[in-house]
């Protein structure tokens, strides 16, 4: 019985510390800023589905939880933070849709089972991240007004990026695989 306690303890331990190494690394992510065309990219997209495939769903959500709360109370790991605010101000801000939606995104790519298919795995990838910039717009679009061009300003400049992000997270999928071993 002390070795059952013993192992859900340590189990739990685990979870706890990949879910904080995660939302650490996500963080660091949101403050990377490549130039690239349109706009400069940031890395948090490509750190959401890494989380997804290495941690599995299950601490995926727990992991993107976690940076989100980390947000919400003020912690400045959002990417305009802290220079355009921080807290629930922000959260509430023209980005919480995105920001809901690494959650979506996280909880496909943690589902989805990958092969050695690359196409398949890139359009698996294309559908988790999609989830980001759907919730994104429509949060945007309730914010600013639908009559905005909100697929102008809240996707059009990212998606090149996007899909270059995708595309490396689709050429290293078995090795992030190996991540969830370690778990």
């Amino acid at each position: 019985m002390e070795l059952v306690k013993n192992l859900k303890q340590s189990k739990l331990i685990k979870f706890v510390f990949f879910a904080l190494i995660g939302s650490i690394v996500l963080a660091i992510s949101s403050k990377i800023k490549i130039p690239f065309y349109p706009v400069p990219m940031t890395m948090q997209t490509l750190v959401i589905l890494l989380i997804g495939i290495g941690f599995g769903w299950k601490l995926g959500l727990a992991t993107v939880t976690l940076y989100l709360f980390e947000g919400i109370i003020g912690l400045p790991v959002f990417s305009g933070t802290p220079e355009k605010g921080i807290g629930l101000i922000y959260f509430t801000g023209p980005t919480m849709g995105y920001l809901l939606g690494f959650l979506v995104a996280v909880y496909f790519s943690g589902k989805f089972i990958y092969d050695n298919n690359l196409i398949k795995n890139f359009f698996k990838l294309l559908l988790a991240t999609s989830f980001i910039y759907i919730l994104g717009m429509i949060w945007l679009g309730s914010l600013i007004g639908w009559d905005k061009p909100i697929f102008q300003l809240g996707a059009k400049p990212f998606l090149l990026a996007e899909l270059f992000k995708i595309l490396i997270v689709s050429l290293t999928v078995n090795q992030i695989k190996k991540i969830r071993k370690l778990i």
